[in-house]
């Protein structure tokens, strides 16, 4: 078994840790009504302005090109100013700005509204993240968030069937306005939890005169992220997957409708279901991937690996060689399988960095994998869909995740290393 240096955790109440940790999964369930409700409204927003499919697809990878260009400054604010200030100042402005979709009068306004939405949501992961890397134990991490990250599916399903159902009873503008109300209460809530005091940004040296502490310089901050090629491979492995996983939110509602002859507000209910059940896939994936964890160190990287290669098998099968209940059986396991591997690679991310980075590193992460996955994954399917058709579109899906199983695979032997280099810090409550 390989050891793991002790690092203590800021002193909170098992009460007031729970209560952080129900605010963060609530904005981050919201984030996801917000992000998402959008894709059940395609064939209303069709029907009034005549956009075409790769139109529709841009609502969506608008929201994920404003967090790839702004995550990064934000999530320099999480770690160097305060965590709970910027996730809610964050949740106001894109709870606003989902409000500011019911108004908007052509293509091009609720485009931009859309844009806005992802300016709030930048660094809400990031944040968010590092949040719960200081309220628990490295053992326990990737099962905390497995559980957090159960709000990204359970999120996107509301948020699919809810557009869709208050789209047909009141009109599609309604369905933004209202889904934004609750999100801008639980971010007014989140300004009075408590919070660690930031992480100091120092390393230790040995000098001639005995060990000291270096304030880390701009070089330093690079070489923690260049010299560490386990966070590339993961960070890497996690955009194929987002590229497969939000081509799937966005699409799917339609593959029903179009594929299926489901009318459209049954095909939102029918595909949010899949997303539903998903919450089962991310608390799992945690829970096995720390048990597996506790013996293995490269254990999270292969648990990503093993669980994406399972999706991909299903995925294949659902839209290559199933139709009807069978395949609708099998996207089901599918919503299972393709977020287990969450919690771990989002652990690893915070493993094998400073602690006054974690932020940062998974900024990074949030970049690349909206860079080459969620900002071009509703697009390109959205093109071959005009192209060739929906079912074709999807069938192409597969290929991506067998590349991000090796992706992290590869970067599982590379994990002891890395991991050995990181200094263990202990956190300070703030008063």
């Amino acid at each position: 078994m390989d050891s793991k240096p002790a690092v203590k955790r800021y002193q909170l109440s098992s009460s007031s840790r729970m209560y952080i940790f129900v605010l963060l999964f609530l904005l981050y369930f919201f984030d996801y009504v917000d992000r998402t409700v959008v894709t059940s409204l395609f064939p209303f927003i069709q029907r009034d302005w005549g956009i075409s499919d790769a139109e529709c697809g841009m609502l969506v990878s608008a929201v994920y090109w404003s967090i790839l260009i702004f995550t990064f400054p934000v999530s320099i604010l999480v770690d160097r100013w305060s965590r709970k200030k910027t996730i809610g100042l964050m949740a106001v402005f894109w709870s606003l700005a989902t409000a500011a979709c019911a108004f908007m009068p052509n293509f091009k306004a609720l485009f931009g509204a859309r844009t806005a939405i992802g300016i709030g949501e930048a660094g809400y992961a990031p944040g968010g993240s590092a949040m719960i890397s200081g309220l628990y134990p490295e053992e326990k991490r990737a099962r905390m968030f497995g559980i957090w990250n159960a709000s990204i599916p359970l999120g996107s399903a509301v948020g699919i069937a809810l557009g869709g159902i208050i789209a047909k009873s009141l009109g599609w503008q309604h369905a933004f306005g209202l889904v934004a109300i609750p999100g801008l209460i639980v971010a007014i809530l989140f300004f009075f939890v408590k919070d660690y005091k930031t992480v100091e940004l120092v390393k230790t040296v040995n000098a001639d005169q005995g060990t000291g502490k270096k304030k880390m310089n701009f070089g330093d901050i690079s070489r923690e992220f260049l010299q560490t090629p386990t966070l590339w491979f993961t960070y890497l492995g996690f955009a194929a997957v987002v590229f497969v996983t939000t081509s799937i939110i966005t699409w799917l509602p339609t593959y029903f409708f179009r594929a299926g002859g489901i009318p459209e507000d049954q095909a939102g209910i029918r595909a949010s279901a899949i997303m539903a059940l998903a919450i089962i896939g991310a608390p799992l994936g945690g829970f096995l991937a720390d048990l597996w964890y506790r013996k293995d160190l490269r254990a999270r990287l292969l648990f990503c690996a093993i669980s994406i290669l399972i999706a991909a098998v299903f995925v294949y099968l659902a839209f290559s060689l199933l139709d009807g209940m069978n395949q609708y059986l099998m996207l089901l396991l599918v919503g299972i399988a393709i977020t287990s591997f969450i919690p771990a690679a989002l652990a690893v991310c915070q493993d094998v960095v400073h602690a006054g980075l974690r932020a940062t590193s998974v900024a990074l992460a949030v970049v690349i994998q909206h860079l080459l996955g969620s900002s071009l994954g509703p697009i390109v399917t959205g093109a071959f869909s005009d192209a060739y058709g929906i079912h074709t579109a999807m069938t192409f899906l597969p290929i991506y995740l067998i590349v991000a199983a090796a992706l992290f695979f590869a970067g599982s032997f590379l994990y002891k290393k890395d991991y050995a280099k990181v200094e263990k810090i202990e956190l300070q409550m703030e008063s």
